[in-house]
């Protein structure tokens, strides 16, 4: 479980240190900065899955992601006394991501290129404006210390320690990819392994889509599916599986929670499809997942993601109330907190029921975001309320 997150210099979060708890909520007005917390949480992610410098394209590169207020600001300039200003910078521009957990904690640093030369130093290169990773650290306990650090890649090269001393695993990791690339797929270096799995393991799931053409609606082949995909393509084999091999009663129950005296069931048809037959109360004849309101349908893709027998490290949900009726939210609200018994939990959400539904339950780490002079930070937290952190030199 992650106990610490941390994000520097990314859109408007300047410095952000947030202690976490197994049940995560995330509120805020709008533009208090939610969807940038959750893009570096996604960021950071990309770390492990080979695509972070292309993730940091799409989102319109490095320089329309930093931080774009001063690098400091002064007590003058938060009372307003002054207007807000830049000056000469006292370290090098660069976006950070960490976190720590039980075991280990990692941290990454990136910046822009000190020169543009490419294999030719003759020749300008065309990637010159590509952000290179300056920095990746992995320490073992819940902060930073020098004398804690046990992998450390600056640059290109990337030593490990080996008892008081270090030793050199790599010396040429290319500047846009990922410790975790180059020796994160061997047991050799134990501590990238660990956590490049770990992190591989985190599940994103972001407004599944419920249109007309939703693939959720359409018949699919059907195999065992233990984790929904992110789009909800293989809904009705999912909820399969968590009949044979998951909690097939805390799925039915989940479904009479939201949806009392209704039940579903999965056909099988000829040529091995899988469809959705969902029995509601009144009826003559179950209903096709093609029939499903919006709300019916986005409920049923969230009991699939919950409710999986193969529970991840780390679980979240974007905005899951979109397109929910305000009476479904309290019952998804008690499938969540059902669900953080097995998963660390995060729920990004404005919906004033389905806050104040997950903040009724005690281990609820309520966070509420807000934004001054357009810096996102956590409401109520002083400097002695911050988990400890130190980013690496």
């Amino acid at each position: 479980m992650l106990h610490t997150l941390a994000v520097g210099n990314y859109r408007s979060i300047n410095n952000l240190v947030m202690p976490l708890g197994r049940l995560n909520l995330i509120t805020g007005a709008n533009g208090s900065g939610k969807s940038n917390l959750y893009k570096a949480l996604r960021l950071l992610a990309e770390t492990a899955r080979g695509g972070v410098v292309n993730a940091l394209a799409r989102e319109g590169g490095l320089d329309s992601t930093l931080w774009a207020g001063p690098e400091k600001a002064s007590r003058r300039m938060l009372s307003g006394e002054v207007p807000i200003q830049g000056g000469p910078r006292s370290t090098a521009v660069r976006l950070r991501l960490g976190f720590a957990g039980e075991d280990f904690g990692y941290a990454v640093a990136f910046g822009l290129p000190e020169s543009n030369s490419g294999e030719d130093r003759h020749t300008p290169s065309a990637f010159a404006l590509d952000p290179e990773i300056k920095r990746e650290s992995i320490w073992a306990g819940p902060c930073y210390r020098p004398a804690s650090l046990l992998v450390d890649r600056q640059g290109p090269m990337v030593r490990q320690r080996e008892g008081r001393s270090w030793q050199v695993v790599a010396q040429h990791v290319p500047t846009f990819d990922s410790l975790f690339d180059q020796i994160g797929h061997t047991p050799d270096c134990p501590e990238v392994f660990h956590l490049r799995e770990q992190i591989r393991s985190w599940r994103f799931y972001d407004h599944f889509r419920t249109d007309a053409d939703a693939p959720a609606r359409q018949p699919q082949l059907g195999t065992r599916t233990p984790v929904l995909h992110h789009d909800g393509r293989d809904l009705a084999a999912a909820l399969q599986t968590i009949r044979e091999i998951g909690d097939r009663e805390a799925l039915d129950h989940a479904i009479e929670d939201a949806f009392p005296g209704s039940r579903l069931r999965i056909d099988f048809q000829s040529g091995g499809h899988f469809t959705l037959a969902f029995h509601q109360e009144g009826l003559l004849r179950p209903l096709s997942a093609a029939e499903l309101s919006d709300g019916t349908l986005r409920y049923l893709l969230l009991v699939a993601a919950l409710l999986t027998p193969r529970p991840p490290s780390l679980m979240v949900l974007n905005e899951p109330e979109t397109s929910l009726h305000p009476d479904l939210l309290p019952a998804l609200a008690r499938l969540i907190v059902e669900a953080s018994r097995h998963t660390q939990v995060w729920v990004v959400s404005h919906a004033s029921r389905l806050i104040a539904a997950l903040e009724q339950h005690p281990e609820c780490n309520s966070i509420v975001l807000d934004k001054s002079l357009g810096q996102t930070a956590i409401q109520g937290q002083g400097m002695l309320d911050e988990p400890a952190w130190h980013w690496p030199d």
